[in-house]
């Protein structure tokens, strides 16, 4: 056992027992306690692991093989012999091997081959609050083998600032354990950052004040590789001056440049780092932390369909472990570049990734486990239903899962250390015998870029002749420094040591694939044994067939231009796509968007790869007369269409042939603009709607239709029918098809209580006129109204007709709802006026008696 103490040692007898007892334990336990390195060896001290295997997970490469070179030093022994890791294409273990710190993503691989994890005795899963997506994962696998299969499975969750609760939960209410940390005091210093600073200069502005100010190493954390780099130019000169040693830390450093920065040094350092530094690892020697407060995080846009990587504020969670890397092994200070105030606006945990990216990878690991169903998997957390639907979907689209659950080619897939795209492209590349080629590109597409980019010059720009694919240009760029060590290129200076890592990852890639048909690979303890390195056995393969592999992975971003030479274009899906200036694909009509910023209202596409029409497969191409309505000229259109999915590859001029199709189509326009089709209101159809649309709003319990879009949108295919345009519908057999829509009964009603026309006492039958929020009209000279004494009412006598009363020039007179006030009062007045002008008509004094006529008086 170590010779020194930490907080975490007086915790581990509670622990120990807790899992003794329960099988599952939370432990939380804050920065410098000391669980990563102490818990694992005292399990198996303890007894609890038996001869089993105890397996710590650690969310980041760095952090694996830093716990586990921990563990060996402290206990005086080789790293790979009692203590050793295993991430991805790095192994350091043996039959000897008693704590082996894995990547979720190993323990997920290895689960495929041994799904009991038979041999392992225990599952450590350290700063679980990350909450990385294969994390969750991970302890959701553990927990059905637990309830299932083996009990006696050991489980033990750790985080300095996970919620406890809800993980004890989780494992049916297990044991909490609390430690105290060993953290010395860190002075938090606010210092906001000017909006018009760039973050890396005010990083390098902090760290130079910092070092003046005390003694110690600085850990700045800046959001990305970029920002780190401009950081390291801002410090140049000020560090060589000084003597002090600039050092990045990030995942994709080779482990001995990762080490360099984690271990004390004979001189100061400036350690630059990305999150990666959060949590797990200690930076020897430092005393001072600068914080630019930010993180660049994945998270899936179901808009566009893909993962979008987003600059975003840290939470609380992770300022506050970042803070404590200051205070590991002496007081220190930690500069935060933002305000107080809004720190206290930040959110209190960072989002799970369930929650924010493609669960593609996860669907796959799933199927491969036997979990079908993703929704009923039991997660802490669960996914969103668009989220798991999207993922399916490229499943599907992928080849990799149908309806019967994982393919031949999934359950390949599944057993690659790569996304399920890159998978898939190395599977094709097997298949057409490009494999060393296909494990390039996915090498390229897996791991950071190895092209150089002008950090202070703008936006990259392509200075390359134009190309057929991005990513073939790059394939052969690494080729080209394979074969002399050429770094200087067309697409730019290549640098040395990222290019050897894409390499190696092609190598390794390499091993994993084999020419024959997918078949799984042999276990071996710890991991698959991959087949040898077949080289250019497998042959260079030709151009197209890379190209081939790359539309293979990518099937659901196939794009069209959408005009020959044009940057736009449109994809699978209906996503507006833009070629950015980084890409040389110029003249390939269709494409596939490979490297996509999706921000903004078009996404850009940073790097693109030809495809051939003859290369999309038959069965997912469709070709039918497809037909539409024309806004401009308001008719139907027939167009021969053929689509890849939903993306249409060509069109041309057809006739219509399916009259149903042609009917549903007019209707749904007509139904739209019914305003336009709608018969005129003078027409008699027009009078009739307006009439059962006056008497529904009199008389509602009658449950007259309103004749609107909504009433008649099924109604409206039968007038539609062999006509082709919206003036077709106006002029069609309105007036049958709205007295269709009523019943018998419905119709008798109108006729009676919303009447045409009405018999005044002349004899005559006088057309009423209606209009909707307004009262019946009825117009009529004063002669033929002689002898009615009420106003005539309509809608069971609920409305009265307002009468316009003509002179015998048929212009109105007096406009009454009141004829029996009329007759009184205003009749004297009329008949004073007008009798003398119209002496051949009739102006009795009592018009109540007198004979209603409907012209001149006759002559006696």
């Amino acid at each position: 056992m170590p010779k020194d103490t930490l907080p975490i040692d007086d915790a581990l007898p509670e622990l120990l027992a807790a899992l003794r007892a329960n099988g599952a334990a939370v432990l939380r336990a804050p920065t410098g306690a000391g669980k990563t390195t102490r818990v694992p060896p005292a399990v198996v001290e303890s007894g609890l692991a038996g001869t089993g295997l105890v397996l710590m997970l650690e969310p980041r490469r760095v952090a694996a093989r830093a716990a586990a070179r921990r563990m060996a030093i402290e206990h005086g022994a080789p790293i790979g012999d009692v203590f050793g890791y295993q991430v991805r294409f790095d192994r350091k273990a043996s039959a000897r091997t008693r704590v082996l710190v894995v990547t979720p993503g190993v323990l997920l691989r290895r689960l495929i081959d041994d799904p009991f994890l038979d041999g392992i005795a225990c599952v450590v899963f350290d700063e679980f609050h990350e909450r990385g997506l294969e994390a969750d994962l991970a302890l959701g696998m553990v927990r059905l083998i637990r309830e299932n299969v083996r009990p006696e499975l050991k489980v033990i969750v750790m985080s300095a600032t996970v919620d406890p609760l809800a993980v004890s939960t989780y494992f049916g209410g297990c044991p909490v354990v609390d430690s105290a940390g060993r953290t010395f005091p860190v002075d938090v210093k606010y210092r906001p950052r000017r909006t018009d600073t760039p973050v890396p200069l005010a990083v390098a502005d902090a760290v130079r004040d910092v070092l003046a100010e005390r003694d110690g190493d600085v850990l700045a954390f800046l959001p990305g590789l970029r920002e780190i780099g401009q950081a390291a130019d801002h410090l140049e000169t000020f560090a060589r001056e000084q003597g002090i040693a600039v050092l990045p830390l990030h995942g994709d450093l080779p482990p001995e440049q990762q080490d360099r920065a984690l271990q004390q040094l004979d001189q100061r350092k400036i350690v630059l780092a990305t999150n990666v530094a959060e949590t797990s690892v200690t930076v020897a020697g430092v005393t001072a932390v600068v914080d630019s407060g930010l993180a660049r995080q994945m998270e899936f846009a179901p808009d566009v369909g893909m993962d979008r990587l987003r600059l975003v504020p840290i939470s609380r969670a992770s300022a506050d472990q970042r803070a404590g890397r200051a205070g590991r092994t002496a007081p220190g200070v930690c500069v935060r570049l933002w305000d107080e105030p809004s720190h206290r606006g930040r959110p209190e945990q960072t989002v799970p990734e369930i929650k924010r990216v493609d669960l593609c990878g996860a669907a796959l690991q799933l199927a491969a486990l036997g979990e079908r169903d993703v929704r009923k998997f039991p997660w802490l957390d669960a996914p969103t239903e668009e989220a798991v639907q999207q993922a399916l979907r490229l499943l599907e689209q992928l080849e990799l899962l149908n309806a019967d659950g994982l393919t031949p080619l999934g359950e390949a897939a599944a057993a690659l250390p790569v996304h399920p795209r890159l998978g898939r492209l190395l599977l094709e590349g097997q298949r057409l015998g490009c494999a060393p080629r296909a494990a390039l590109a996915a090498a390229l597409l897996s791991e950071r870029d190895p092209f150089l980019r002008e950090f202070d010059s703008g936006p990259p720009v392509r200075r390359a002749p134009p190309t057929v694919s991005d990513v073939l240009d790059r394939v052969e760029a690494l080729e080209a420094f394979e074969r002399g060590g050429r770094l200087d290129g067309p697409l730019g200076r290549l640098h040395r040591g990222g290019a050897h890592g894409v390499l190696e990852v092609r190598n390794q890639l390499a091993r994993l694939i084999r020419p024959n048909p997918p078949t799984p690979f042999p276990k071996k303890e710890g991991g698959f044994e991959a087949p040898p390195f077949l080289g250019e056995g497998l042959g260079r393969g030709s151009d197209d067939a890379l190209l081939r592999c790359v539309f293979t992975a990518y099937p659901d971003r196939l794009a069209r231009r959408r005009e020959p030479g044009s940057t736009k274009a449109l994809t699978v899906g209906g996503r507006g796509v833009r070629l950015a200036q980084t890409s040389g694909v110029s003249e390939p009509e269709l494409f596939v968007c490979v490297d996509v910023d999706a921000g903004g209202a078009d996404s850009f596409v940073r790097l693109a790869s030809g495809v051939e029409r003859e290369w999309l497969p038959s069965d997912r191409i469709a070709i039918r007369i497809e037909v539409t309505f024309d806004d401009k000229t308001e008719r139907l259109a027939a167009r021969k269409v053929t689509r890849f999915d939903d993306l249409v590859l060509d069109e041309t001029n057809a006739h219509i042939a399916d009259e149903s199709e042609a009917a549903s189509v007019l209707a749904a326009a007509a139904a739209e603009r019914l305003e336009k089709v709608l018969p005129p209101p003078d027409s008699a159809a027009g009078a009739f709607r307006t009439r059962v649309r006056c008497l529904r709003a009199w008389v509602p319990e009658l449950e007259l239709p309103a004749f609107e879009a909504a009433d008649l949108h099924d109604a409206l295919e039968t007038l539609c029918r062999n006509r082709r345009s919206l003036a077709d519908v106006r002029n069609g057999a309105w007036l049958e098809f709205l007295k269709a829509q009523l019943t018998y009964q419905q119709l008798q009603t109108v006729e009676s209580e919303a009447p045409e026309r009405i018999e005044v006492p002349s004899g005559s039958h006088i057309q009423i006129e209606y209009a909707e929020g307004r009262p019946p009209v009825l117009a009529a000279r004063i002669q033929e109204m002689f002898g009615l004494t009420e106003t005539p009412r309509v809608a069971r006598g609920r409305v009265k007709v307002l009468l316009h009363l003509l002179a015998p020039n048929y212009r109105p007179q007096q406009v009454t709802d009141d004829l029996a006030s009329f007759w009184k009062n205003g009749y004297p007045i009329v008949r004073k006026e007008l009798r003398a002008r119209y002496p051949k008509h009739s102006w009795p004094d009592d018009p109540l008696t007198a004979e209603a006529i409907r012209g001149a008086r006759k002559r006696t």
